[in-house]
């Protein structure tokens, strides 16, 4: 899965899931662009583990990716250091877990300025500029289970996932000619602080754990490996589609 001479942009790089897979991109040989927007010692944080690991090809970006502006530049800031664009990771991502009678504008459109709009606009500059260099790239959108498997109470971000299913597909579709692949990575529960207070409650890890086939939450890495994987040239075929990783929650049976 060497991905030696490539350069990726993850955006929410500096926690959770995106963190690992800054991590394991760079582990793979990868130039990373950490975007953040908020806890700046937490990239630097990141910055100083990854130097003292030998991984100096890594730099932090404070960019909003609700806003289209700072989409650009993000990426004008990758080919400016970097050289170039290879893979684009739209991993940002934020929920309210409000139910439909009780979402604001304001949240909604929280919602999905974060999840859908910057993954709409982050695929579309990504993609020009791949188109620009002529060798293709890699546009990988963390999506969730939630883009097919309704979560009542999480009315929105279940809609902004959905979109997410739509933007892989179609796009995927009209981006292939260019040689850039899309694909969504789903992950299902993962220990994350997005999941805090669910691994905080002994009873609700116990109902949790029983659903998924495999009995526990992912580790963020399992997700940046799976990431690296679908990034690199193992993953050469895959296109318009969704790798779900979530243990086997969303075909499960619990109690049956």
């Amino acid at each position: 899965m060497s991905l030696e001479g490539k350069v990726a942009i993850v955006t929410g790089g500096n926690s959770g899931i995106g963190m690992s897979i800054v991590l394991e991109l760079a582990a793979q040989g990868a130039s990373v662009v950490i975007d953040y927007v908020s806890h700046p010692e937490a990239t630097e944080a990141l910055e100083r583990q990854m130097a003292a690991l030998g991984e100096t090809n890594v730099i932090g970006v404070d960019a909003d990716v609700s806003k289209v502006a700072d989409l650009q530049m993000l990426v004008d800031k990758a080919v400016e250091t970097f050289g170039r664009l290879d893979i684009m990771v739209n991993n940002a991502g934020v929920e309210t877990r409000t139910d439909i009678l009780n979402t604001t504008e304001e949240q909604y459109e929280f919602v999905m300025d974060v999840n859908l709009k910057s993954a709409f606009f982050g695929t579309q500059i990504a993609a020009k500029q791949m188109i620009t260099q002529g060798d293709g790239g890699a546009i990988i959108n963390i999506s969730s289970v939630h883009e097919d498997w309704p979560m009542p109470g999480n009315t929105a971000y279940c809609l902004s996932k959905g979109g997410a299913k739509m933007l892989a597909r179609t796009a995927g579709q009209e981006l292939g000619p260019y040689g850039i692949r899309i694909v969504n990575v789903g992950p299902g529960a993962v220990a994350t602080p997005i999941n805090q207070a669910t691994m905080a409650d002994p009873e609700k890890m116990k109902v949790l754990d029983a659903a998924i086939p495999l009995g526990r939450m992912a580790q963020p890495k399992e997700i940046g490996g799976v990431v690296a994987f679908l990034a690199s040239d193992a993953g050469s075929y895959l296109n318009a589609t969704t790798v779900f990783v979530d243990g086997g929650l969303m075909h499960s049976s619990p109690g049956l």
